[in-house]
């Protein structure tokens, strides 16, 4: 009955034992990732309110974002995020691992101090910053600053400072995360490259820019990656430190995805909300393989 499995070699029968143990995840991930993607983009060829069956309007739905105002400032807040975000956050993050590297007194203790905060609840983490933004007499910053002689500032109720005020515990809240790698990266580097650098007479900015940020490009090409996508898809945020969680004020810090949330959940519009989610997902895509290629290239 099984005869023609006598007539595989050792290298046919090594390819089927490897299929047939990636079968099961490569089918779970096909399910999980692959199916939704397709059904998403065939939902935002509808309008559809959950309630009633969809009504297939073709792109519709994408007319009417390229039409829409307020999908072009959240699109624009979302992209703050990003380009403030990334690299603010992983220039933070390699400055206290690189001297942190370097400290060898409770060590371990002073990482798991700064990976903390990454663990934290968002939520909790939202509302603590929140409540230091609030005016005198409860918010921190604004007794500092009264106590410092200066003025108040409006902080979450100014269009112009509600988006860094947000950005700041979301930076904050990821440091520990991208600390640990980088220090990973750093101790990673043999230091027969450190001790051959010193014996010819390299100094701390030579051996800096020669050695230590060089060798660490695979950590900061995954850490770029994984931080983009992170600022692209803030959320948590946004909803629980700006009043009822709309963005506010006048969606000055609403990124996309409150946007998508706001769309499908308040709205019941989920051919419109799941349009936005197409988009974002390109752009998600996008920005990814172009980073992947000018990190990996260079």
């Amino acid at each position: 009955m099984f005869a023609w499995r006598d007539r595989l070699t050792v290298g046919q029968k090594l390819a089927i034992w490897a299929w047939g143990f990636l079968a099961v995840p490569v089918v779970f991930y096909c399910v999980i990732r692959f199916y939704p993607t397709f059904e998403s983009f065939a939902i935002s060829l509808t309008d559809w309110d959950v309630l009633s069956d969809p009504n297939f309007i073709w792109f519709e739905n994408y007319v009417r974002l390229w039409n829409d105002p307020v999908f072009w400032q959240v699109l624009g807040n979302t992209f703050m995020y990003l380009l403030l975000g990334t690299p603010i956050s992983l220039l933070i993050a390699f400055v206290v691992a690189y001297y942190l590297d370097q400290v060898r007194f409770m060590h371990g203790f002073m990482r798991a101090l700064y990976f903390l905060p990454f663990l934290t609840t968002a939520v909790a983490m939202a509302w603590v910053w929140r409540w230091f933004y609030q005016p005198v007499p409860i918010g921190t910053f604004n007794n500092i600053l009264a106590t410092l002689g200066f003025a108040q500032q409006p902080f979450l109720r100014s269009t112009t400072q509600a988006l860094p005020a947000i950005l700041a515990p979301a930076i904050w809240a990821g440091l520990g995360f991208q600390i640990v790698i980088f220090l990973a990266g750093l101790r990673a580097i043999p230091s027969s490259y450190y001790e051959a650098a010193r014996i010819d007479g390299a100094g701390k900015w030579q051996i800096l820019t020669e050695i230590t940020i060089p060798l660490l490009r695979p950590t900061v090409v995954f850490l770029v990656v994984i931080s983009s996508i992170g600022f692209l898809r803030i959320f948590d945020q946004v909803f629980n430190m700006t009043p009822q969680g709309d963005g506010g004020p006048l969606n000055s810090t609403k990124p996309i995805v409150l946007y998508i949330y706001e769309t499908g959940f308040d709205a019941f519009n989920m051919g419109y909300a799941t349009a936005q989610t197409v988009i974002l997902f390109l752009i998600l895509l996008i920005i990814t393989l172009i980073q992947l290629r000018l990190l990996r290239g260079r």
